[in-house]
């Protein structure tokens, strides 16, 4: 590496850095680990239940209304206004009102007519609201405290301002939705602004946004002496409790997953973690073009872009509770997108950053984001493959193949962290052999994505698989590792080089495209196939419950008194037997009202609750191999911009550090999709943990023979469902109430 020059796969890349970087990136993982370490401790205590509901209740009113009000009313007394760059504050406000605007519009056209109006609304309003505070507050001060600490102060004015101006056109679309699905003639327009006014400024951040303004000219921009005490102890508690609240507001919202949410998902968390980051930047560079040096325009460009990539906040979920509309796009949306963030929030940190890096260190720099990332991905494998084992869902299709992926993403980032270590002792026997575990792990989680494709389209066809699965083990384990073999009889090892995407070569690259190429083609194919026969199987079902409704309608006949108890008493004798199967989303049967009429449709209601459990196994597959086939794109774009360009350019150097991060940080987004929402591990620790104790004596003898998904899934029932049914049954079978005064939830026991 030379002068401008930096010599990166073999190739010489133009490199001329700008100036010293402002961001200090090497801050930038620990600030990571600290807040997602955090969140990830409130989630295991939300779990596990060492923290029931009411006390997360109590845990969030205090961080809403003491501790975030405290932090604001200090940080705007404090607030520097001539030091703010307004045509930034206005560049970031416009490209939320784009974004806000573009979401709405978008949904009002495709949207169901009976519903467009609140999903327009809580859909804007989830692209657009921040979680400023609780993760973006702390990464901003890791990055920017040494070089530009006045960055920290456009969190409070955003924030609010955008809270004034979008969510007020959000709640109104969510309140005229409301007006169309009720009766209440008093049900005003006059209401409906009332009621938006009230939301806003019941907003404790616009209400002490407001106070701490008036108060910073009152008090010439000081706390006073007799409050400053009293508010430091409230605002530095803030930290830690909303990243722990945030924990705990993700406990079981992955499980309203189900595949006719997907695509909004995916559409939402594009809009959050991908427009509206490009279209804050863009904005800065268009507006503030002539106000700041090209220095401090760069870099302003630069952070308007890092904020823009600040996951959801967590109270939209509470807007999405309120109105009791798309809560489960919502919640799941909130939950996928802060943890699709941390590694987005890395990457774009790199990327942004490598512009004002030096040539010399450009290298060292990628293996160190590497070898970073291969660490939490690690962990996070460790985790999703013990809930696969403990679970025993890797004896099912399709876990089985999903934990083949696992398991080959783990070798991937062993053998990274390996790698950087076998580097360092010179030996080139052990780099070989590292080699060959780290490509034929990385080239088998291509393979087992187009796989793993593959085996949901064939089993959307026929439940009963066709292909014996050691067929699929042996495609998945064994191509892999063959064309390594054959890479390293072929191809010839580059001595000087201690890369491990280029250890041998343009033969290398060719072989990582080949793979890829494969990969990628099955995978669209078979998700392609697997989207039109779903299709036609929700038609088909769409025709179905058609002809069941006259069906039900028939059987609705009054019958005499005397048959009332006999068929209660085998409604329940079929209730009791049926808890001998596993029915963990028996929540879906007894959330609304309706009636019970008879056994059959009870037993129609379970099957029912089966179906949705199978879907959302298959939307989460499905969810998986898209992210999966992202990563394999960039990955493709990476190898052919190399083999076709003698000079690829400082993009391709930028693409390098995101192809690290998509191939040693897979684990982080199984762990995101498969590794919440799973009580197997934590619930059966705490119970033989009460159990050594000498807390656990109470529990029956017999409670052991009971498989533990059985055990979990009547605990449920009784907590949480049991009194909803018992005044179902009550209300459709009023002679009988009095034999329904006993336990009846404890009968499904």
């Amino acid at each position: 590496m030379e002068g401008q020059y930096v010599t990166i796969h073999g190739l010489n890349i133009t490199h001329s850095p700008i100036g010293a970087p402002a961001m200090s990136i090497n801050k930038l993982f620990p600030a990571l680990l600290e807040c997602f370490g955090i969140v990830l401790c409130g989630y295991v205590a939300g779990r596990s239940d060492i923290i029931n509901v009411g006390q997360v209740k109590g845990l969030g009113s205090f961080v809403s209304c003491f501790a975030l009000p405290a932090l604001l009313f200090k940080n705007m007394v404090q607030l520097q206004f001539e030091h703010v760059v307004w045509s930034f504050l206005w560049s970031v406000l416009i490209a939320k009102v784009c974004v806000f605007l573009l979401v709405c519009v978008l949904t009002l056209l495709v949207a169901n007519p009976e519903s467009k109006f609140s999903k327009a609304g809580l859909f804007a309003i989830f692209a657009t609201q921040s979680n400023d505070f609780a993760l973006g507050y702390p990464i901003v001060d890791a990055l920017y405290r040494s070089s530009h600490p006045e960055y920290v102060q456009y969190i409070y004015l955003v924030a609010p301002v955008s809270l004034m101006l979008l969510n007020p056109v959000g709640f109104a679309l969510c309140e005229i939705q409301r007006l169309r699905q009720t009766n209440d003639r008093s049900y005003s327009k006059l209401h409906v602004i009332c009621t938006v006014i009230l939301q806003v400024l019941k907003n404790p951040i616009v209400f002490m946004v407001i106070v701490g303004i008036v108060s910073h000219f009152l008090f010439g921009g000081h706390v006073p002496v007799l409050l400053a005490e009293f508010v430091d102890g409230l605002a530095g508690s803030f930290g830690a409790t909303a990243l722990f609240y945030l924990g705990l507001s993700m406990v079981g919202q992955m499980g309203k997953l189900t595949r006719t949410t997907g695509v909004s998902l995916i559409l939402l968390i594009t809009a959050k973690l991908l427009v509206m980051p490009l279209m804050c930047k863009d904005m800065v560079e268009l507006l503030d073009a002539g106000n700041s040096s090209s220095v401090n325009h760069s870099s302003l460009s630069d952070y308007a872009f890092l904020y823009g990539v600040f996951p959801t906040a967590p109270s939209v979920a509470i807007y999405a509770a309120q109105y009791n509309m798309e809560l489960e796009v919502v919640t799941s949306g909130m939950v996928i997108s802060t943890f699709l963030s941390a590694p987005i929030m890395y990457v774009s940190a790199w990327l942004l950053t490598i512009p004002w890096l030096e040539a010399t260190s450009l290298v060292a720099e990628l293996q160190d984001v590497s070898f970073n990332i291969s660490i939490v991905s690690l962990i996070a494998l460790v985790w999703t493959l013990a809930v696969m084992l403990l679970s025993k869902k890797f004896k099912r299709l399709p876990h089985m193949f999903a934990t083949n992926l696992f398991l080959a993403q783990l070798l991937v980032c062993v053998s990274m962290i390996l790698w950087k270590f076998v580097l360092k002792q010179g030996k080139v026997p052990g780099q070989v052999l590292t080699f060959t575990l780290l490509y034929g792990s990385l080239y088998s989680t291509y393979m087992w994505t187009g796989l793993l494709a593959f085996a949901l389209t064939l089993m959307g066809r026929n439940e009963n698989l066709k292909v014996k699965p050691v067929v699929f083990i042996i495609f998945g384990w064994g191509i892999p590792f063959l064309t390594v073999g054959g890479l390293l009889m072929i191809g010839q090892r580059m001595n000087d080089n201690t890369d491990s995407a280029f250890f041998y070569g343009k033969g290398q690259i060719v072989c990582t495209v080949i793979v890829l190429g494969c990969s990628i083609v099955l995978s669209g194919l078979s998700l392609l196939s697997l989207s039109r026969g779903a299709q036609e199987e929700q038609n088909y079902q769409a025709l179905d419950q058609n002809s069941m409704t006259g069906t039900a309608d028939d059987v609705r006949h009054p019958q005499p008194e005397s048959q009332n108890s006999s068929e209660l008493d085998q409604t329940n004798t079929n209730t009791a037997v049926g808890c001998s199967e596993p029915m963990p989303d028996m929540i879906v049967g007894h959330l609304n009202d309706s009636p019970v009429p008879s056994a059959g449709m009870f037993l129609s209601e379970a099957s029912s609750s089966r179906h949705v459990q199978e879907e959302r196994q298959i939307a989460r597959h499905v969810l998986l191999c898209l992210l999966l086939i992202v990563s394999m794109l960039a990955n493709l774009s990476s190898c052919l911009w190399w083999l076709f360009n003698a000079d690829p350019g400082r993009l391709y150097l930028e693409l390098q550090f995101f192809c690290a991060v998509a191939n040693y940080g897979q684990g982080f987004v199984s762990f995101g999709i498969f590794g919440l929402d799973e009580h197997l591990i934590i619930l059966p620790f705490k119970k033989r943990l009460a159990t050594l104790c000498g807390f656990g004596q109470d529990e029956s003898l017999d409670s052991d023979a009971v498989p533990e998904e059985i055990r979990l899934t009547c605990t449920q029932f009784v907590r949480y469902h049991k009194d909803q049914c018992v005044q179902d049954i009550v209300r459709n079978r009023g002679g009988s109430s009095e034999s329904l005064t006993g336990p009846v939830g404890e009968s499904f026991l």
